[in-house]
């Protein structure tokens, strides 16, 4: 057994030159220079924002430098970040941000077409035909056309959130802090226990892999915890980013980060405790039936990921609503203990380590069972008996 682990060492170094050769491509070849990390975050950005939103760390630079590491296979990249964010000190803690004061690029609403501060398009593919642009294989530098204008507005009061103008009229549940307002959970620094809290719920979404996520929501777009969700803002822009230090009692900004948050509108919910009173209409009706919400927040662009946040987030708030619970959606302990990449990939992955021993005590367990289930003229023969 020794003999065969020090041997492997050899097979180990090899592959790792290999992979790293691999990595690089053809040396040879003028036209194919090494990729940078600084290419690698402004031509290939969405996944630079995937690794960055699912590792939990905002640095672009070593985000683009994992995925070159691990030769653009996502999951990889996102291990690597995580690993070395394990490394780094905690300083303190910065305020939430405040997406309402975005000063925005991105902005559509799926349920009111005529919004104060308009609706505004940004960068996406909603709008393009779904074909191969073979152009793009001859595009060379300087042949890119000019940077547009982008509209951007940072400007509060100019693009109200949707779900604040509903929240003006009572029709949708407040997003009250917690009774007390305690300090969110922290998953990176505590093991999450059942019965999860939301803040812990949604820190495992955000960090959950899209891909989970997005077969997720869609399972519940077609039953399987069916809510009926309305996309009632996706909103992508700068955010500042606070941090009150310790020697003064004034937040300094520290960052603009780029964000992508989603708020869908989702079917009624009687308020619980408070029975409908049609005699009072308007803003002043706290009671009676209202929308509900889900919520996603991302790094960067990551709108599908933001969206199918959204849409698993409702429908694990179902018991907390009143409502049946049976779809894999609506488990919060099967979403949290499931949804994560790198702890999915991890045991998936442990199945190519040697197992050597457990096959061989099952192998001769098997041949034991056939032994003994054989017939009895197969066993006088397979022992040479008469």
């Amino acid at each position: 057994m020794y003999v065969a682990a020090k041997g492997g060492e050899a097979a180990i170094a090899q592959s790792q030159r290999l992979t790293g050769w691999r990595r690089r491509g053809d040396a040879e070849d003028a036209e194919n220079p090494a990729l940078t990390p600084t290419q690698i975050d402004q031509q290939l950005g969405l996944a630079v924002d995937r690794v960055m939103t699912e590792s939990a760390v905002h640095d672009r630079a070593l985000a683009a430098l994992a995925i070159k590491q691990a030769r653009g296979d996502l999951m990889e990249a996102i291990f690597l970040v995580r690993a070395f964010r394990t490394t780094l000190a905690r300083l303190g803690a910065a305020r939430p941000i405040d997406t309402g004061t975005m000063a925005v690029r991105r902005r559509i609403s799926a349920t009111f077409k005529d919004l104060p501060g308009g609706q505004v398009l940004g960068t996406t593919f909603d709008y393009s035909h779904r074909l191969i642009d073979f152009a793009l294989a001859a595009e060379r530098d300087g042949d890119a056309p000019p940077a547009p204008v982008e509209a951007e507005t940072s400007a509060a009061a100019a693009m109200p959130r949707v779900t604040d103008i509903l929240g003006a009229e009572a029709l949708i549940e407040p997003a009250d802090p917690a009774p007390g307002d305690p300090a969110p959970g922290d998953l990176t620094r505590e093991p999450p226990t059942v019965p999860y809290g939301r803040d812990v719920v949604l820190q495992a979404l955000v960090r959950g892999d899209e891909g989970f996520l997005v077969g997720l929501a869609y399972s519940t777009q077609r039953g399987f915890g069916r809510n009926h969700p309305f996309a009632g803002e996706i909103r992508m822009g700068e955010v500042a980013v606070e941090l009150v230090p310790d020697e003064l009692d004034f937040p300094v900004s520290i960052a603009d980060i780029t964000v992508t948050e989603c708020q869908t509108v989702n079917q009624f919910a009687e308020p619980a405790g408070e029975p409908p009173d049609p005699a009072m209409p308007g803003p002043e009706a706290a009671a009676g039936p209202r929308f509900t919400r889900g919520y996603g927040l991302t790094f960067g662009e990551a709108e599908r990921k933001a969206l199918a946040m959204a849409l698993v987030d409702r429908a694990l708030r179902a018991e907390a609503l009143g409502e049946a619970v049976g779809a894999p959606a609506q488990d919060a302990e099967f979403v949290v203990a499931h949804s994560d990449s790198v702890e999915a990939s991890g045991f998936l992955q442990h199945l190519k380590l040697p197992h050597y021993v457990d096959f061989q005590a099952e192998l001769d367990l098997l041949r034991g069972l056939r032994r003994q289930s054989a017939p009895a003229d197969t066993a006088k023969a397979a022992g040479g008996g008469s």
